[in-house]
């Protein structure tokens, strides 16, 4: 296949894709200014992190904050989480209401709390719950529901065929799977050859997920498994510029130099937006890890990120990367005493 005929629009349901590239939704990281960087650099479309169907209905403020977007991101998903199909189908409305273009229901999240109420992965283990969700959701929403799952609870019970079957004869308009089980969690395994196994058995799109670091890797899930589209999620921390990588190998154009400026002025931009979206005091120290990742396999950037992480206020942050890149461009070691 020729490399430009990758590159191409997606239709999930009602809603069009201007190409094949999805910014995965990632708990407390998937916020409007890390959706804008990842959009500017070539994601066709940002899903935001995931939100409690529960607390959404009872109306917290903090879940919509969660919620927060802008025109300029559409198609924007947002992403529910729970087991009760009446409150899944009550978040849904509001969510419908909210003006999103496409409502997800999370079947992959491994982490304890939330498989304990018997949502995220923990659905992989209850196909009829399952269904009963997505069925529930389905009918309370005008807009396409996605359905994000993993390949199944453990390697012992890999049922995400059965699964992802039962998603679409419920409704759903497309099914994302991440290639790896409940018990995998984020490590080295990768179960791709799945992938193929669900696209044969679904007339909706499949998009590819999990451990998608590589163009080459991105490639070979559209060309080998036949996914309809890919979704890159802790590839992309610190590293906005993997959608700009993966976008030019579906177009056969060369990679995007990042260089060191680059850099600056991107954990830059992404400060200055968190601070406009969440106030200083909170955008600093959510942007502490974002700061790492930027940093991370720079020369001396473990200085750096010491003293940053002892910074309360945005300015002196500012400063201190501003210091360590002046530092870096004149090939002198970063000063812990300029960060201070």
């Amino acid at each position: 296949m020729e490399p430009r005929a990758l590159d191409h629009p997606v239709r999930i349901g009602s809603v069009t894709l201007p190409g094949r590239l999805v910014a995965a939704p990632m708990a407390g990281v998937s916020d409007l200014p890390f959706r804008e960087l990842a959009r500017d650099h070539g994601a066709a479309m940002v899903c935001a992190e995931m939100v409690s169907a529960e607390a959404l209905v009872r109306r917290s403020g903090k879940t919509h904050h969660l919620m927060r977007y802008e025109e300029g991101e559409r198609p924007i998903s947002m992403q529910l989480f729970g087991a009760r199909p009446a409150a899944m189908a009550e978040a849904a409305r509001i969510l419908c209401d909210h003006g999103v273009d496409v409502v997800d229901i999370n079947m992959g999240c491994p982490v304890r709390k939330i498989v304990k109420s018997g949502a995220g992965a923990a659905l992989m283990r209850e196909p009829a719950q399952a269904a009963a969700v997505v069925e529930a959701v389905v009918g309370a929403s005008d807009r396409p529901v996605t359905v994000k799952m993993r390949a199944g609870w453990d390697a012992a019970s890999m049922n995400a065929v059965a699964v992802a079957r039962a998603c679409e004869a419920a409704g759903a308009a497309a099914v994302c799977l991440h290639a790896r089980t409940r018990g995998d969690g984020f490590g080295p395994t990768r179960r791709y050859a799945l992938l193929g196994e669900v696209k044969a058995a679904l007339s909706i799109p499949v998009i590819g997920n999990g451990g998608i670091d590589t163009p080459e890797i991105a490639v070979q899930l559209l060309t080998d498994y036949g996914c309809d589209a890919v979704m890159v999620g802790r590839a992309a921390l610190g590293n906005p510029w993997i959608f700009a990588a993966i976008r030019a190998a579906l177009r056969g154009d060369p990679p995007p130099v990042v260089t060191p400026e680059a850099r600056r002025q991107a954990l830059l931009r992404h400060l200055h937006r968190a601070v406009e979206v969440h106030g200083e005091h909170l955008a600093v120290r959510r942007m502490r890890k974002h700061l790492a990742w930027y940093l991370h396999g720079l020369r001396d950037a473990h200085r750096a990120k010491e003293a940053i992480q002892r910074l309360d206020s945005a300015a002196d942050v500012v400063a201190a990367i501003e210091a360590y890149f002046d530092r870096l461009a004149a090939g002198r070691e970063a000063s812990v005493e300029t960060a201070a």
